[in-house]
């Protein structure tokens, strides 16, 4: 099972996350696309690495602005794998414009 991570590292870790935001009980970016048909768009993509990851993120869906929401469920906190899904999103966000 994976570890929650501490404070002072989530932290660091945010550092290389641009919009990225949290503490180890969850991190959050919210991201404006274009338009809606952008922003579903790129929810359907980060819905595809998720399954790949088998790992999900809470998405919330305001016309054309996502907000991403990344914790491990199963253990209450942040763990590596909500900073590789995190980083998969900012790939998927960079790519869209």
């Amino acid at each position: 099972m994976a570890d929650v991570l501490t404070a002072e590292a989530v932290r660091d870790e945010l550092g290389g996350l641009a919009g990225w935001s949290g503490d180890p009980a969850g991190i959050t970016r919210t991201v404006e696309l274009a338009g809606f048909p952008e922003a579903v768009a790129v929810v359907d993509r980060v819905a595809v690495a998720a399954e790949e990851l088998d790992h999900h993120p809470d998405i919330d869906i305001r016309w054309r602005t996502l907000t991403f929401r990344c914790v491990t469920h199963s253990v209450g906190g942040v763990t590596q794998r909500d900073l590789e899904l995190a980083r998969r999103i900012d790939d998927i966000v960079g790519s869209a414009g």
